[in-house]
């Protein structure tokens, strides 16, 4: 079923939980009038930059939970990788993550891992289905996000995946809920 039937079917006032087929409307919709949205978002981002250097990261972030964000993330980095940029899709929602969810995969371990020294770069990169898309889930939950994403760390993390990623998209938790 497509995610409108799945909408008319949902009664309750209870969101529905949507399997990544349906999340990831770039791959799965590819002529839907969102992905189409999707790919203008694209083209308006890569065109957003005035100078000489291109922009590499991208943080997407709403003013409450529930926006949309994880999905505007998958989608907007599936948009890239589908013009050959290699894309990294980081979730940083060290409280309330989602990617993991919607690919289908374990959130251990992931970037709150690596940055502990936990575990090495290789075991938090995953590839998906789509060439060129890889993402990083946000692993263990941190008893100090704010901390850990503000950290030497965490600004080190972020130099070596820039050496290795064209872009780099970074889910984050929403700015009025907490300090991250």
């Amino acid at each position: 079923p497509n995610i409108e039937d799945l909408e008319s079917k949902n009664k309750s006032s209870k969101p529905l939980l949507v399997p990544e087929k349906n999340e990831f409307i770039v791959l799965n919709k590819p002529k839907s009038i969102a992905a189409e949205s999707f790919k203008a978002l694209r083209t308006r981002v890569q065109y957003s930059k005035i100078g000489s250097d291109t922009l590499r990261t991208i943080l997407i972030t709403s003013s409450i939970p529930g926006e949309g964000k994880s999905l505007v993330c998958v989608n907007l980095a599936g948009s890239f990788a589908q013009i050959d940029k290699k894309v990294l899709l980081i979730d940083c929602d060290l409280r309330k993550p989602r990617i993991h969810t919607i690919f289908s995969k374990n959130k251990f371990p992931g970037i709150s891992d690596y940055l502990f020294s936990n575990v090495t770069l290789e075991e938090i990169i995953r590839p998906t289905s789509t060439e060129n898309l890889s993402f990083a889930t946000s692993g263990t939950i941190p008893p100090n996000p704010s901390e850990l994403l503000g950290s030497n760390q965490m600004k080190d993390f972020i130099k070596l995946v820039k050496s290795k990623y064209d872009l780099i998209i970074f889910d984050s938790p929403p700015y009025l809920s907490v300090t991250d």
